[in-house]
C-alpha cells in the first residue's frame, strides 16, 4: 500500500526547495494540490513515462500553470525524463523546468499554460477531439480512442472571462470524458478573495450542463480520488468540475493559507519549519527510494501501453484502411494526396479568374480542401454566412440532446444509393456498421477567444486540423490565444474576414486599421493578405503545410478583381513580382523607376495606377506582397530579385503605416486614424485610397 502522504510531502518537499533556489516562483499552489496530484496520478491516471505521446494516454492540463512546480515534480517521481537535476535548475536559462509548463521543453507537458483560463479552454479542445476522433474511428468491440482529460485549475482560471466560454461549449458538447478538479483555496496575490470573486462556482457550471462534485477536501487523496472515480462513471455524458477545498501552501506553519504563500519563496526559516511540520526530515532535492517505489508509473504505464498496442493490433486487422488513417491524422502527417488538391484548387481559381471578395475565394479554396483534408474541422464564432467557413464537406457538428453523443451522418454520395445499398436479409445485425462522418463545422458562438483557444486544445490533441473565422477587428478578442498557438509551435488556422475600411458602414468599431499590422508582430505566425483567389489558395495550401505554426488569413468583404498572373510559382514565397512596366507598355527591358508595393485589395490599386503612371512615361513595378513573414523568411538574393536596391518603394495597404518603412519605402498609402461609417466607395475616396492618389504618391517620392 503506497503511502499517500509521504507522496503528497514529496512534492510539498520539492516544490518549496526548487522555488527556494530560484528565489522566484509559486510555491503555495504546488502544497496545496499535492494530495489532489496523487489521488490522480497515483489511482487514475493513464499514462507511460516511457512514451509521452501515446495515443491513447489520458491528456493533463495544469492550466493554473504557476503552480509549474506541482507538474513537474510529479513528472520526475512518476518516471519521466526530467532528472533532478533539472528540478535544481527550476525557472533556469534553457532548463527542462521553465517557470510555466511549455510544451516540447519538458515531457509530459501537454500544453503551454500561464495566462490563466486557457488551460482549461485547451482542456475543452482535447476532450472535444477525443470524443470526434471515438465518433470517426472506433468500432463496436475496437474502442481504439477511449482516454479522459483532467485538468487543475483555481481561483485565477475560474474568474477570466474565457473560462466561461469554454465551460458552456463543454456543456453544450456533453463532454462526459472531461474532469475538471477546482483548487478551491480562496486566496490570490492581492489575498483572501472573498471581496472580488463572490461567483457561486457550482451552481454557474450546473448552469453550464456540468455535474459539479463537492466541495470535497482537496487535501485528502482519499477523498479525491473517490470524487475522481465518481466522474468516471459519469451516465449522462456531462463533464464534471470536482471542487476541491484546499489550504494554499499547506504543511508551512507560518504561510499556509495566506497570500505570501502565493508567489514567493518561503524563506529558509520557513522551509526548515515546514520540513518538521510536515515530517520530512531529508535535505533539499532528497527524495527516499520508498517513496519513489510508490510514486513510480513506469511498470503500470508499460502495461497499459501495450494492451492498447495489442488492442490496436485487433483493429488494424479488422480495419487497416482506418487504423492507416488514424496513424497518419494521429502524426500530423497531410494526405499523400495533398500536393494534388493543393495543385486544383490554385489552377482552378487562376484559371476561372473570378472576381469575388476573398473571403468567397477562401470558401472556394476550401471545398477543395475540407473535401481531401477529412482531419480539417472548422468554425465560427456566429459569423458562418460572413466568414464562409462552412462548405460542402464540412456539414455543422452536432450532438444528440438525450444522450450527448456525436450525430453521425451517411457521405452524400451513400445516401443517394437507396434501398441498393441496404443490408441483405442474411446480414447480421452485428455486420452492419453505423457511418462514422462528423459534422465537420463547429458553431461557437460568439466565443472569439474561446474558440481560439479551443482550436489549440484541438490541435495539440492530434487528429485534426482546427480553424475558425470571426472578423478581424475581433482578433482583438482571440490574440492571446494566437500568440500561444505560435509559442506552442502548432498548426491552427484562423480565417479573418471583414479585413478594412472595405466593409463599410458598420463604422470604425467594425473596421480593421492596426490588425494587421499587430498580428504581423507575434513571432512565428504567419499572416496572410492575399489579392485574389490564386492568392488565397496558395495561402491556404502555405498553411495547411505549416505544421510548426499558426497562420491567420486576412479577407475581404468586398470584390476583387483577379491579378493576371504569368507564373504562380513564387505566390508561396510570401512576395512576387505581378507587373512589370512591360506588361503597362514599356519595352520589355525597361528598368522600374519605383516599386509598388500592396496587399490584399490593395493590389487592384497598385495595378490601376501603374497604369495612370505609364501614361506619364513612368515606369512602375507592381509587387503582390500577401505574406510579410513568408517573405522576409527568404534569401537575401529573392528578396532583392523582388525589391532592387536603389529603386523607390511605395507600399499600399489599408491600415497603419508604422510596418511597411522596414522594407525601406519612401512613401506608404495607409491610414493612420480609426475608420468612418460610410459605404466602401466614400470611404475609399475619403482616405486617398484611389488610383490617382497612389499615382500622385509614387510621383512625389520621385521628385523627392
Amino acid at each position: 500500500m503506497a503511502n499517500q502522504a509521504l507522496m503528497a510531502n514529496a512534492i510539498r518537499a520539492l516544490a518549496m526547495d526548487a522555488v527556494q533556489a530560484a528565489n522566484s516562483g509559486h510555491p503555495g499552489a504546488p502544497m496545496g494540490m499535492a494530495d489532489m496530484a496523487v489521488a490522480l496520478w497515483g489511482d487514475h491516471l493513464q499514462f507511460n513515462p516511457a512514451n509521452p505521446r501515446w495515443a491513447n494516454r489520458d491528456r493533463f492540463i495544469l492550466s493554473n500553470g504557476h503552480a509549474s512546480m506541482l507538474l513537474y515534480a510529479v513528472l520526475h517521481l512518476t518516471g519521466y525524463d526530467l532528472p533532478m537535476s533539472e528540478i535544481r535548475n527550476f525557472r533556469q536559462l534553457h532548463s527542462k523546468t521553465p517557470g510555466h509548463p511549455e510544451i516540447d521543453v519538458t515531457p509530459g507537458v501537454e500544453t503551454t499554460t500561464g495566462p490563466l483560463g486557457q488551460g482549461i479552454t485547451n482542456a475543452v479542445g482535447f476532450a472535444l477531439a477525443e470524443k470526434l476522433l471515438a465518433a470517426e474511428f472506433n468500432r463496436k468491440g475496437h474502442e481504439i480512442v477511449d482516454h479522459h482529460t483532467y485538468a487543475f485549475l483555481g481561483d485565477g482560471c475560474m474568474m477570466e472571462g474565457i473560462s466561461h466560454e469554454a465551460a458552456g461549449l463543454a456543456g453544450a458538447w456533453r463532454l462526459g470524458k472531461l474532469i475538471a478538479l477546482y483548487d478551491d483555496n480562496g486566496i490570490s496575490i492581492d489575498g483572501q478573495v472573498k471581496p472580488w470573486f463572490i461567483d457561486n462556482t457550482k451552481e454557474r457550471f450546473e448552469a453550464h450542463g456540468w455535474n459539479v462534485i463537492g466541495p470535497i477536501d482537496g487535501n485528502d487523496a482519499k477523498d479525491v480520488s473517490r470524487a475522481i472515480g465518481k466522474a468516471k462513471k459519469n451516465d449522462d455524458e456531462k463533464p464534471t468540475l470536482i471542487i476541491c477545498r484546499t489550504v494554499i501552501g499547506k504543511g508551512s506553519p507560518n504561510r499556509a493559507g495566506t497570500a505570501k504563500a502565493h508567489g514567493e519563496a518561503l524563506g529558509t526559516e520557513e522551509i526548515k519549519l515546514t520540513r518538521e511540520a510536515i515530517g520530512w526530515p531529508y535535505p533539499a532535492f532528497e527524495v527516499p527510494a520508498e517513496v519513489y517505489a510508490d510514486w513510480d508509473g513506469k511498470a503500470r504505464g508499460a502495461e497499459e501501453e501495450a494492451a492498447w498496442n495489442a488492442r490496436f493490433d485487433e483493429y488494424a486487422r479488422a480495419y487497416p484502411e482506418l487504423a492507416a488513417e488514424f496513424t497518419r491524422r494521429m502524426a500530423g502527417e497531410l494526405p499523400k494526396d495533398f500536393h494534388q488538391v493543393a495543385l486544383d484548387a490554385v489552377v482552378s481559381a487562376h484559371s476561372k479568374a473570378e472576381t469575388v471578395a476573398s473571403r468567397k475565394a477562401s470558401q472556394i479554396a476550401l471545398e477543395f480542401f475540407t473535401a481531401g483534408l477529412p482531419e480539417m474541422l472548422g468554425g465560427s464564432a456566429d459569423l458562418t454566412g460572413s466568414n464562409l467557413t462552412n462548405t460542402k464537406s464540412t456539414p455543422a457538428l452536432r450532438f444528440d440532446p438525450k444522450t450527448g453523443a456525436v450525430v453521425l451522418g451517411a457521405p452524400v454520395e451513400t445516401a443517394k444509393q437507396g434501398a441498393e445499398d441496404e443490408a441483405k436479409p442474411d446480414s447480421t445485425a452485428s455486420n452492419v456498421e453505423p457511418p462514422h462522418i462528423i459534422g465537420r463545422h463547429i458553431n461557437y458562438g460568439v466565443r472569439e477567444f474561446g474558440m481560439a483557444a479551443v482550436m489549440n486544445g484541438v490541435a495539440l490533441h492530434g487528429g485534426y486540423i482546427p480553424y475558425g473565422g470571426t472578423f478581424l477587428t475581433f482578433s482583438d478578442y482571440s490574440r492571446n490565444a494566437i500568440r500561444m498557438a505560435a509559442l506552442m509551435k502548432h498548426r491552427v488556422i484562423h480565417v479573418f474576414t471583414h479585413d478594412s475600411i472595405g466593409l463599410g458602414e458598420d463604422g470604425p468599431t467594425h473596421q480593421s486599421i492596426e490588425h494587421a499590422a499587430s498580428l504581423r508582430l507575434i513571432p512565428n505566425l504567419d499572416v496572410w493578405r492575399p489579392g485574389d483567389t490564386a492568392e488565397t489558395a496558395v495561402a491556404w495550401a502555405c498553411a495547411l503545410q505549416n505544421a510548426g505554426r499558426p497562420s491567420a488569413l486576412l479577407l475581404s468583404r468586398q470584390n476583387i478583381a483577379y491579378a493576371p498572373k504569368s507564373d504562380l510559382a513564387d505566390v508561396s514565397k510570401g512576395a512576387y513580382v505581378l507587373s512589370e512596366p512591360a506588361a503597362v507598355g514599356f519595352k520589355k527591358k525597361k528598368k522600374p523607376q519605383a516599386v509598388l508595393i500592396a496587399t490584399g485589395s490593395e493590389v487592384q490599386l497598385a495595378m490601376a495606377a501603374q497604369k495612370l503612371l505609364a501614361e506619364r512615361k513612368i515606369a512602375v513595378r507592381v509587387v503582390s506582397m500577401p505574406s510579410t513573414s513568408v517573405f522576409d523568411r527568404q534569401t537575401a538574393a529573392y528578396k532583392t530579385s523582388v525589391l532592387p536596391a536603389g529603386v523607390p518603394r511605395i507600399a499600399v495597404e489599408m491600415g497603419v503605416t508604422d510596418g511597411w518603412w522596414k522594407y525601406g519605402c519612401a512613401a506608404v498609402v495607409g491610414i493612420d486614424t480609426f475608420g468612418e461609417s460610410a459605404p466602401a466607395p466614400a470611404l475609399f475616396k475619403h482616405f486617398g485610397f484611389t488610383p490617382e492618389n497612389v499615382a500622385d504618391t509614387v510621383r512625389a517620392a520621385l521628385s523627392k
